[in-house]
C-alpha cells in the first residue's frame, strides 16, 4: 500500500459521491421517454438487488471497509453491465459513455485501495461479494430500467458511504 492510501480512498469516494447525481441525470436524459417523466415509478430501486450497506460512523473500521468493498465490487460489475448496454442502445451518447467509463475507472481504483487496506490493516484476504443480475438477453426497455434502478440506488448509497468515511 502507498502511504496515502487511506486519504486516496476517501477522495475517490468523495469524487464518486460528487458525480453520482449528474451521472444519473444524464443517464435519464439519454434514455428518453418514459424515463425522464416517470422516473419515480420506473427507477424505483426497491425492485433491484443491491448489497446491504448497514454501517455508520460508529461502526468498527474493519466492518466499514468490508461493506465498502462489497458495495464497490457490486457497483463495478453493475457499471460494466450498464456501460455494455448503453454502448449497444446509445452508441452516440459520448458524454454518458465517457462518464460511465470514468466512474468505472474510479471504482476500480477504489477497489484496489480497499483490497490493500483490508489486507494490510485487517488481515482480510477474501471478501464474499455478490454481483447484480445480468441484463443480457433482456429487452431494451428492461435494460434501461435496470440501469436506471441501479444508478438511482447508487446515488443514495454513495452519499451514505461518503458520510461514513
Amino acid at each position: 500500500c502507498r502511504s496515502n492510501v487511506q486519504e486516496q480512498t476517501r477522495r475517490q469516494v468523495a469524487l464518486l459521491n460528487a458525480t453520482a447525481q449528474d451521472l444519473f441525470s444524464l443517464y435519464l436524459k439519454c434514455q428518453g421517454e418514459p424515463f425522464s417523466s416517470e422516473t419515480d415509478k420506473l427507477c424505483n430501486p426497491s425492485g433491484v438487488f443491491f448489497p446491504a450497506f448497514r454501517v455508520n460512523r460508529t461502526s468498527e473500521r474493519k466492518e466499514v471497509m468490508v461493506a465498502m468493498y462489497k458495495l464497490f465490487a457490486f457497483l463495478n460489475a453493475s457499471l460494466g453491465n450498464i456501460t455494455r448496454d448503453q454502448e449497444e442502445l446509445n452508441p452516440t451518447a459520448k458524454e454518458l459513455l465517457d462518464r460511465l467509463h470514468n466512474t468505472t475507472k474510479t471504482t476500480r481504483g477504489l477497489i484496489s485501495n480497499l483490497t490493500c487496506l483490508l489486507c494490510k490493516n485487517y488481515n482480510v484476504f477474501q471478501v464474499d461479494v455478490s454481483y447484480g443480475e445480468s441484463s443480457k438477453g433482456k429487452s431494451a426497455f428492461k435494460k434501461k430500467q435496470q440501469g436506471c434502478q441501479v444508478l438511482r440506488k447508487y446515488v443514495q448509497v454513495i452519499a451514505q458511504a461518503a458520510r461514513v468515511l
